[in-house]
């Protein structure tokens, strides 16, 4: 008998102790668990509950458009991008201001800054006339404190308010209470404060093809958070580089070189009547399209042209300075 042949047997055994290895083994294939499984019913909660207690803990944001091409073929979506300019390294408290008014941004959740707030008062000695947990908000015979959900994802916004007017003093002293304290203050509850971030800016694409951000804050805060980041993310000459920025119209002009620009050769450079990569001048107009509503967009002011790319790549790199 031929050699070979005599290790046939050995063979087939070995196949078919691999293959029940396979599913209940080291390499178990667990494609088929779920085959027979049935859907179970929804869970539901008691009626009289309060609402603003339950969220959904993954929420899945709505898609922008439609997932199928024009001949009725599966489009899978882009997946989002990494948000830019994050790396700039931020304070625990910093100030925010437009016109006269003043408050601060502290890089935590307001669950957990509240706490410190009460912390603040009682160790100022303020006559606390009223407490809302929930709003997040202190009366007291001195002023009110309070603090709300930031526009950034993990950050709060802190006031000090007398009168509907900004107290200084007060500021100071909560900037230097906070910045004595870390992140990570025990957690309090603040349920109807806590904003995923897909509720608070979305990308999207218009049906006329325009990118814009939608941001459901007010415009004056929105512009306060993003002249404080621009000036400190678009600050590479050549690159990205802010030159104006105007309050009262709510509007930044930015010089920005597109990837595409930065990545062209020296042949398509050749080739081009451009002889030398250059930045574009954009103006980043922010428009309020009612109470906490705002839209932000890209308007191209150079005499070159800025794709509907382009812009996407402007904005998604701007609306990640405010994620």
């Amino acid at each position: 008998m031929n050699s070979a042949l005599k290790w046939m047997p050995l063979v087939a055994l070995a196949a078919l102790a691999t293959a029940g290895c396979a599913r209940e083994g080291f390499y178990d294939d667990r494609n088929i668990d779920y085959v027979k499984a049935q859907r179970s019913a929804p869970l539901v909660l008691p009626e009289g509950r309060n609402e603003q207690r339950y969220r959904d803990v993954m929420p899945v944001p709505e898609a922008q458009g439609s997932l199928r091409t024009g001949d009725g073929r599966f489009r899978a979506p882009t997946p989002e991008r990494l948000p830019a300019g994050r790396e700039v390294e931020r304070d625990f408290v910093e100030r925010r201001e437009v016109g006269s008014d003043h408050w601060l941004v502290v890089g935590a959740d307001p669950g957990m800054v509240w706490p410190q707030l009460q912390d603040f008062a009682r160790a100022r000695g303020l006559q606390v006339q009223a407490s809302d947990d929930v709003r997040g908000m202190l009366e007291t015979a001195q002023g009110r404190l309070s603090v709300r959900q930031g526009l950034r994802a993990g950050d709060s916004e802190v006031r000090c308010d007398q009168n509907g007017r900004p107290v200084s003093a007060c500021l100071d002293a909560l900037e230097q209470h906070f910045s004595a304290r870390t992140a990570t203050a025990s957690a309090a509850s603040l349920a109807g404060q806590q904003i995923a971030r897909e509720d608070r800016l979305r990308l999207e694409q218009l049906d006329s093809g325009e990118w814009v951000v939608r941001i459901p804050l007010d415009i004056d805060r929105v512009w306060a958070e993003l002249s404080h980041q621009l000036e400190a993310d678009f600050s590479v000459e050549d690159r990205r580089e802010l030159l104006e920025q105007n309050p009262q119209q709510h509007d930044f002009l930015v010089n920005y070189m597109t990837l595409s620009e930065q990545g062209r050769n020296p042949l398509q450079i050749v080739f081009s009547p451009d002889v030398r990569r250059m930045p574009q001048e954009i103006r980043l107009v922010l428009e309020s399209n009612g109470p906490e509503r705002t839209t932000l967009r890209a308007v191209n002011e150079s005499e070159r042209r800025f794709s509907e790319e382009d812009t996407r790549e402007l904005l998604d790199r701007v609306s990640g300075l405010l994620r």
